[in-house]
């Protein structure tokens, strides 16, 4: 479960990268934006809410147990 979450999330920040290739490429040689940063936030989106969905789903089926600060008095 840590290398999914691990994995999950460089593809996050790499999806992230790559948008920010494309707006910066596209940017400088004032044509049109061809997608390629709607694309990659688009996969950005999509990679987020399949980590949230299986965190939810692996808290639930008692594979993860949450495990917060403890409140001291």
């Amino acid at each position: 479960m840590k290398y999914f979450v691990a994995l999950a999330f460089i593809g996050i920040l790499a999806s992230l990268g790559f948008a920010l290739f494309f707006m910066l490429r596209d940017g400088r040689e004032g044509r049109a934006k061809t997608g390629g940063m709607v694309r990659a936030l688009t996969v950005r989106i999509g990679l987020s809410v399949v980590l949230f969905l299986c965190l939810l789903a692996a808290w639930k089926l008692g594979y993860i147990q949450p495990g917060g600060l403890p409140v001291g008095k």
